[in-house]
């Protein structure tokens, strides 16, 4: 590897997550998902593996084993699991039975909302909305179009951060102090609790994807 290649490499951010992982069957399956819980419950009360086994009389081998999903635990045990946690029996199973939500947005089939920037001539096209979820993260798409009838507007401010990935036309678009000429295939992400917005509308008409994502209440 060249010096340049290994100054590029060490620039290259430090992913927790592998975007194309797939989880394997032993996860996805009843005894993880109650394991999973088992572990959270305990964790959130500041217990050991060792002092859950005082209060419940079960071995620490067996706590083990149903918090790695490698055992199914008898409904005798999760009622003793579940006395020692104070929460019912069906908490175990919470995220094993939650709906996973998807939507589907046919072309012209997008939602016209307003927005802040709907007075200043911005048309906003809204690509699909799931409220609460398991991620703890709301995430609003999208699509926003400027023509001749809309004016400048980089006064955005607003909690979460945002992600523009330019379309059609071109915009100078301002982050805080800093200006950035935005054309097709250009992205630009950023913290959206400092003013933004098109500061120069320099080729229309122009449409942008705006991707705001923000903690869930």
């Amino acid at each position: 590897m060249t010096e340049e290649a290994a100054a590029v490499s060490r620039l290259k951010p430090a992913f927790e997550q592998d975007p194309h992982r797939v989880r394997d069957v032993a996860e996805r399956n009843l005894e993880a998902a109650i394991g999973r819980e088992v572990r959270a419950f305990r964790r959130a009360q500041g217990m050991t593996v060792a002092d859950l086994a005082n209060v419940t009389g079960l071995s620490i081998g067996m706590l083990s084993k149903i918090e790695n999903g490698i055992t199914s635990p008898s409904l005798t045990t999760l009622q003793v699991l579940s006395h020692a946690f104070s929460t019912p029996i069906t908490s175990f199973f919470r995220r094993f039975e939650e709906r996973r939500e998807v939507q589907h947005v046919k072309a012209g089939d997008h939602i016209e909302i307003e927005r802040r920037g709907t007075r200043a001539g911005h048309q906003y096209n809204i690509l699909g909305h799931i409220g609460s979820n398991s991620s703890g993260v709301v995430v609003e798409p999208y699509m926003i179009t400027l023509t001749e009838e809309s004016d400048t507007f980089p006064t955005f401010q607003h909690d979460g951060i945002e992600l523009l990935y330019m379309l059609e036309g071109e915009v100078v678009y301002r982050h805080g102090d800093q200006l950035f000429h935005m054309q097709p295939g250009d992205s630009l992400f950023f913290d959206a609790d400092s003013p933004h917005g098109p500061e120069v509308l320099v080729k229309l008409p122009a449409r942008y994807l705006s991707v705001i994502s923000y903690p869930q209440a």
